[in-house]
């Protein structure tokens, strides 16, 4: 299994996504959803590469779809590294 880690952009997302469902959906949504991504970081690190890969900027990334947004991350050595967590913004 991969260790993970998150970028600095992955932990504001993290925290914008938590305070845009705190405000629209209440805490026990927000918390679900909170606790589903860092589920997904776990099923990520347990095999990166079962997700798809892409291509931005001539940089390859691999991505994973979780509930409505998107997570995209890289592979280094034995470590993914999670850049960021869209949602229908582009990359």
């Amino acid at each position: 299994m991969y260790k993970y880690k998150l970028s600095i952009e992955a932990e504001e997302d993290i925290i914008r996504i938590f305070e845009y469902g705190f405000h629209r959906f209440g805490i026990g949504q927000a918390n679900s959803y909170y606790d589903m991504l860092f589920e997904y970081f776990d099923t990520i690190a347990s095999d990166p590469f079962m997700f798809p890969e892409t291509i931005k900027n001539n940089k390859k990334y691999r991505f994973c779809v979780c509930g409505v947004d998107t997570i995209y991350y890289s592979i280094k050595n034995d470590e993914v590294e999670i850049i960021t967590i869209i949602g229908r913004q582009n990359f």
